[in-house]
């Protein structure tokens, strides 16, 4: 991924951290076999700084969305912390097919390692570590093959390897595109798993940092089935850009008052 290619899926950006908007399919760091990451691409992320930024938590492979960067190493110790303490808020989008019969509910399945010969492939297990996730239904519809789909928001309390798409396997309604946990169609079928947004509670005084990911192009054709329409997507984009502009505004005051104090 080239410099413009990776500033172009930037999402926010301040003196501590970075939100990048992360597509499906590229592993966020190289794996033992090497092969094309994320995280080659951050040296174009520096704006200024001597160091590349570097991940403050991980998503899947297949997972799109928002992916919190740290520009320096006080910046990832901060956010380890808070993403330690339960104090960042998730909510992703997917698709699952079929769906639940409620609207809403929460699902409390601890879950642990399938065997040790499939890696980080999880299951539930009454054994294994405590695992909370709640959901909301944010509409209902068919898919192109006219099979019963439906458009969930889930926010994961807890952050377990593939909890999402453990639970909600779990409970028949896997998400679709899982090649792993039940509901891949064909074999180039792509999981339906977004990161749609993040809440960061950088500072005691000033609200949290809200960003949001627009739905990806691999997404859209299901999202649209239940309801979505690209309104919601040019609104997020719209105050994506006026709070850039304000920030932009702030920088450039910060840097005219240096100016002054030098003269």
């Amino acid at each position: 991924m080239t410099p413009e290619e990776i500033c172009a899926r930037l999402l926010y950006r301040d003196g501590l951290m970075l939100v990048v908007d992360k597509p499906a399919g590229l592993p966020v760091h190289r794996g033992p076999k090497g092969g094309e990451n994320f995280e080659d691409s951050f040296g174009g992320l520096r704006f200024g700084l001597p160091r590349n930024p570097s991940l403050a938590h991980r998503l899947d492979k297949d997972t799109s969305g928002c992916l919190v960067l740290g520009r320096h190493r006080k910046a990832l110790e901060k956010l380890a912390l808070l993403f330690k303490q339960g104090k960042i808020g998730k909510t992703y989008w997917a698709i699952v097919c079929g769906g639940p019969t409620e609207d809403e509910g929460l699902i409390d399945l601890p879950l642990g390692r399938l065997d040790a010969t499939r890696g980080w492939w999880m299951k539930v297990d009454p054994a294994g570590l405590p695992s909370q996730t709640r959901w909301r239904v944010l509409g209902r519809g068919r898919d192109p093959s006219g099979a019963p789909i439906c458009w969930l928001a889930l926010s994961p309390l807890t952050g377990r390897t593939h909890q999402l798409r453990v639970h909600c396997a779990a409970l028949d309604f896997p998400i679709f595109g899982d090649p792993i946990y039940g509901a891949a169609t064909s074999s180039d079928a792509v999981l339906h798993l977004h990161a749609r947004a993040i809440s960061i509670p950088l500072s005691k005084n000033k609200l949290a940092i809200e960003v949001e990911a627009c739905a990806p192009d691999h997404m859209k054709e299901r999202l649209a089935a239940c309801g979505w329409t690209q309104r919601l997507d040019d609104a997020v984009v719209a105050l994506r850009q006026k709070r850039e502009a304000e920030r932009e505004n702030e920088r450039e005051s910060a840097r005219t008052e240096a100016k002054v104090g030098e003269i």
